[in-house]
């Protein structure tokens, strides 16, 4: 019996210490590992984190390389070979090729002019990154619509072209400026306002978007090399030397009137084989397709589902309005101009320039040359951009307008002779130079955005509004292509004098702190549930329609004050975009 109390005081001793391994074991399981350092693993969690945000720069650079040189190089072409009277003949009899092509054009040209009602609804419903990929898509639509050129392939492809035009760079554009924003809060995560999630302070931003920009156009302008490819190695093999395309050509340069007026009908000396057609545009073909993985696979996500979902449901109204409200910016009315001049200068380095200058004078089998002297010129030169790092950021802008304005009065006052070589060296020169006006353009317009609305969260209404205008400003080139080359070089350099002089006289406005209007993004009208939505600041929460109404007039009556952060006023804030 006396047995029986010590039985019982082993058994516990016994089970206490297998309880006490058990939990010893569950601690080596689930509990902090003796090597492990807390600020050494998030350290390398946001530096994987910067390094995901690189990467998806560089996707999204490559995807818009690969899709704008394949149209190019397909577009160009498709428009010599469909140029030579002889082709039309052999292989198309009277399907009017040249008829089919005015109305490509047409379809390419007129499209984007409808294009600030949908971006912003597009942008919307389906998000940044899946408008891109729905835009790459179409171009890739527009290069299998050529195994089989009929009307009914090309011109309606020719339309989706156009209307994938403007969303396509306006979600690139506000793309690249996220990803610097990301970067920013990535690599400053230990900043107060960072783990709060409250606006980083005015100008926090603007480095990351100076580099991420000056990166996606330096890639970007290989595009124009990458088009020559088809041209360069295959096409050039069929073309007539100089003296015969040209020989009916008599004036060049200033002296001339409309596309190279008095070229050959005729500048293949043998047609090419259906088959070596068809391996081409099986490359280009590739090439797109492989511009839509690396969108689909490789670019992430701008911002998060829960934000995606606040952002559709504000109503189609609003999303239709908005884009007018932030005309009412003037910092973005005085930019018009240069968006004007920024579509009248791609245009016309690609149509006016190579034609009426350097294939008049070199022959249409050095056109290709003459691109890629432009984009590796764009290309390298977009790098100085850099130089808004260090120097103001007037400089890139005003720099490439100097440089157009001196190009345009000396073509203005040139014209070179037909057929004459010897005149490679200054047309080669020309082209270089205004690679590098290009480059300061178009990097410094999108630099200029993004550090002018870096305190928005979404700035793909300001990218739609400046692609829009650049669109009409390409559509306008499209329909002067019949004037005399003195009106056409007279009015860009009347349109480059005014956006200079807009430009510095925005400047000036934001010196004198000026306060300007920014429309305030609407609430969603209806509660949504889930674990995002119940946070203490909830950006879904709507109150009554008293106090509803009561906030919008006020906002539309009095400008919200400037805060500590030397941030110039404005007339209305910015809600949860």
């Amino acid at each position: 019996m006396e047995e029986e109390p010590s039985c019982c005081q082993d058994a516990a001793k016994l089970a206490a210490g297998e309880g006490l391994g058990a939990e010893m074991q569950l601690d080596d399981v689930v509990g902090t590992h003796p090597d492990y350092n807390e600020e050494e693993e998030e350290q390398k969690y946001f530096r994987r984190k910067r390094l995901g945000v690189v990467k998806n720069v560089l996707a999204a650079s490559l995807a818009a390389t690969l899709t704008y040189g394949v149209y190019l190089g397909l577009l160009q072409m498709q428009l010599i070979l469909h140029y030579d009277e002889t082709y039309r003949e052999v292989k198309y009899s009277n399907m009017e090729l040249e008829d089919i092509d005015r109305k490509v054009l047409m379809g390419i040209n007129v499209t984007p002019v409808a294009a600030l009602l949908y971006t912003p609804v597009l942008i919307r419903f389906f998000g940044t990154k899946w408008t891109m990929f729905l835009a790459v898509g179409i171009y890739a639509l527009f290069v299998s619509s050529n195994y089989w050129e009929r009307y009914f392939t090309l011109v309606p492809s020719a339309v989706a072209i156009g209307v994938a035009i403007v969303p396509l760079w306006a979600s690139m554009g506000h793309y690249i400026t996220r990803m610097a924003q990301k970067y920013y809060e990535y690599a400053n995560y230990k900043e107060e306002h960072v783990q709060e999630q409250r606006q980083a302070p005015r100008g926090a931003c603007s480095t990351y978007i100076v580099i991420f920009q000056t990166i996606f156009y330096a890639c970007f302008h290989l595009s124009f090399v990458c088009a020559q490819m088809p041209m360069l190695f295959f096409l050039n093999n069929y073309l007539y030397q100089l003296n015969h395309t040209l020989y009916g050509v008599k004036h060049c340069g200033t002296l001339s009137h409309g596309t190279l007026p008095g070229f050959n009908k005729t500048v293949l000396h043998s047609l090419p084989r259906s088959v070596n057609l068809i391996i081409v545009e099986s490359a280009l073909m590739a090439a797109a397709f492989l511009a839509m993985l690396v969108v689909l696979l490789l670019c992430g996500s701008a911002y998060r589902p829960t934000e995606e979902i606040d952002l559709r449901s504000i109503g189609w109204g609003n999303i239709f309005q908005l884009p007018f409200k932030h005309m009412r910016d003037y910092r973005l009315r005085h930019l018009l101009p240069f968006f004007i001049y920024s579509g009248f200068e791609v245009l016309f380095v690609c149509t006016g320039f190579s034609l009426n200058y350097g294939v008049c004078a070199l022959g249409l089998e050095k056109l290709a040359y003459l691109l890629m002297a432009y984009g590796f010129s764009a290309s390298a030169c977009s790098s100085l951009a850099l130089c808004t790092l260090r120097l103001r950021r007037q400089c890139p802008l005003l720099a490439g307008a100097f440089v157009h304005a001196a190009i345009l009065v000396t073509l203005f006052c040139w014209a070179p002779e037909p057929r004459h070589v010897v005149q490679a060296p200054l047309l080669y020169s020309i082209a270089v130079l205004w690679g590098m006006g290009s480059a300061l353009n178009k990097t410094g317009i999108s630099i200029l955005l993004g550090m002018l609305y870096e305190d928005k969260e979404r700035q793909d209404f300001v990218f739609t509004i400046y692609h829009w205008w650049q669109a009409l400003a390409i559509f306008a080139v499209y329909l002067w292509s019949g004037l005399p080359m003195k009106a056409k070089l007279s009015i860009m350099l009347l349109a480059l004098g005014l956006a200079a002089g807009s430009y510095l006289w925005m400047e000036r406005k934001l010196a004198q702190r000026v306060s300007y209007r920014l429309p305030r993004i609407p609430r969603p009208r209806h509660k949504m549930k889930g674990y995002r939505y119940l946070e203490d600041d909830d950006s879904d929460e709507t109150a009554s329609e008293g106090e509803g109404a009561s906030r919008h007039e006020d906002d539309d009556r009095h400008p919200a004050e400037a805060n500590g952060r030397d941030e110039l006023p404005k007339d209305e804030g910015e809600g949860t975009d």
